[in-house]
């Protein structure tokens, strides 16, 4: 593995549009060859975690009903990443102590 990024191409954005309304399977068959291209680039250690954050984005985009769904609910995500990351680097830790509740059965109900 070297340190440079492969050289990947993109066709037009009107393509990539034409192609997503018009093949849908062709064209999530483009995005996971290039999204796998990319992780095959990094190290075996990197791999593993980004084909493991890559299918929780595949999840998470999946359950979305429309591309603006997509598209806020994985900015929200990125953004709470990058809260971490942040939170991480500058050695903070959560300071707030865990939230403790009694739990009290439901009480059994006579038919």
């Amino acid at each position: 593995m070297s340190n440079e990024r492969p050289q990947q191409e993109l066709p037009p954005f009107e393509e990539l549009v034409a192609m997503a309304e018009q093949d849908p399977n062709g064209f999530n068959h483009f995005k996971r060859s290039m999204c796998d291209a990319l992780i095959d680039a990094t190290s075996q250690h990197m791999q593993h975690r980004l084909r493991a954050q890559q299918s929780h984005i595949d999840l998470v985009v999946g359950r979305c009903k429309t591309p603006t769904q997509a598209n806020v609910t994985l900015m929200n995500e990125l953004s709470t990443q990058m809260a971490k990351f942040r939170h991480a680097l500058d050695g903070e830790e959560d300071t707030q102590p865990p939230v403790c509740a009694d739990i009290i059965p439901f009480r059994k109900i006579r038919i």
